[in-house]
């Protein structure tokens, strides 16, 4: 694999997980048959968790590649769920600190507030898919068709205001189900993950998630950040990490995908 293909991991056989749950449950139905249900049904439960539980791991490629580190010395600031009331504060503060990163954005959200899309693009940041209507309480959940819809049309949103589409994809609360891989790859898009991350998302002090995610910054770190959060803290937050990166002379800069 080369160091392009490395940045830029567009599935390239998005069903492969199919053939292994197939043949796992003949397993179990073997075992089951041959050893009974003492023996069965403990496998029955392995088996599903198998599959289930990397649905929950941010930057398990169980289902889908996924970047969760660069290469050097950058970081790469990602900020998720905008655009916001926040958005213009938070380019003000990257401004600031000579610093570029890459917006994460809902489709739905950036159709209605279009001016600041192109302003985020207009500053030299990047933009990235983060699913048309964010539906946090049941991504996991959904099937191939309805993720197929949250991804496309988040894709035809954003493409629509930038001029061209995103290549980056994160999914939900970073939950990637079983569908997600077939739901990126006719779009040429890589999934991002993360190294760092803060918590800022929910109820929280700025003092607490620098304190969290500080251990974390390190060259080649990918950084979770979000914006528009009830709490109010989000361009606070940011500010301060901006300041921590400065303090440990590291550089915000966002990756180029493959072409």
């Amino acid at each position: 694999m080369t160091a392009t293909q490395t940045l830029h991991p567009v599935p390239l056989r998005p069903w492969r997980w199919l053939p292994w749950l197939l043949l796992s449950q003949l397993l179990v139905v073997l075992a089951w048959w041959q050893l009974g249900w003492a023996w069965g049904l403990p496998l029955l439960l392995a088996s599903h968790a198998l599959f289930v539980v990397p649905v929950f791991l941010p930057n398990s490629r169980f289902y889908a590649p996924v970047l969760s580190r660069l290469p050097g010395q950058d970081v790469w600031l990602t900020i998720d769920d905008g655009p916001s009331d926040d958005t213009l504060a938070i380019l003000d503060l990257l401004d600031q600190h000579d610093a570029k990163a890459t917006f994460f954005m809902v489709g739905e959200r950036a159709a209605a507030r279009p001016e600041l899309v192109r302003e985020v693009l207009r500053r030299g940041h990047g933009l990235g898919n983060h699913s048309h209507t964010h539906p946090q309480g049941r991504f996991w959940a959904l099937g191939p068709g309805q993720l197929a819809d949250e991804v496309g049309q988040c894709q035809q949103a954003l493409a629509s205001i930038a001029g061209v589409p995103p290549r980056w994809y994160r999914s939900v609360v970073g939950m990637t189900n079983p569908f997600v891989a077939a739901a990126i790859k006719p779009h040429g898009l890589a999934r991002v993950g993360w190294s760092a991350r803060g918590f800022d998302g929910v109820g929280c002090e700025p003092e607490d998630v620098v304190r969290r995610i500080a251990p974390d910054l390190k060259p080649g770190a990918i950084v979770l950040l979000h914006e528009g959060a009830a709490h109010g803290h989000n361009p606070a937050i940011i500010a301060a990490v901006l300041a921590q990166l400065q303090a440990q002379r590291l550089r915000a800069r966002v990756p180029q995908a493959s072409a």
